[in-house]
């Protein structure tokens, strides 16, 4: 099975890509992780296309999503989970990871990139601290 966790910075997506991991087993990608595939970006791009492919009816992979040029990788019969969090969650999130600062630029940037997988088509629509791990885990299996 094929498995994309997609969302914005900071709402928990390889926290709940691990969990998931954890309790069905699979592998994880993160993101641009597919380039270290191939010495070249078109045919690592390729090659990881291929993979997501025989995902969809074979061994369970996981895809964090961030970025939405990533959504075009997917195929069809990919089980799409889009991760939300509210902007406060996010920018306390952020700043933790930047030592306790969160520059301006960065939460304009946050600030502009919320909400931007909200309209997006998908399995299942969570948000971060308010979903039940062990009701996602039956709503996968029932899709495997």
């Amino acid at each position: 099975m094929l498995i994309a966790i997609i969302g914005e910075n900071c709402v928990g997506k390889s926290t709940l890509a691990e969990s998931i991991c954890r309790e069905i087993g699979g592998k994880i990608f993160n993101g641009k992780d597919f380039l270290r595939l191939e010495r070249n970006p078109d045919n690592a791009k390729s090659t990881f296309k291929a993979i997501l492919s025989s995902a969809v009816d074979g061994d369970n992979l996981i895809y964090v999503i961030t970025e939405r040029e990533h959504l075009d990788l997917l195929p069809e019969g990919a089980v799409k989970i889009v991760l939300t969090a509210d902007l406060d969650v996010i920018k306390e999130r952020f700043k933790a990871r930047m030592r306790g600062m969160l520059p301006f630029p960065v939460e304009k940037m946050l600030e502009q990139n919320h909400g931007k997988y909200d309209d997006l088509p998908c399995d299942m629509k969570l948000k971060s601290g308010e979903y039940n791990l062990n009701e996602v885990i039956e709503k996968l299996k029932s899709k495997g």
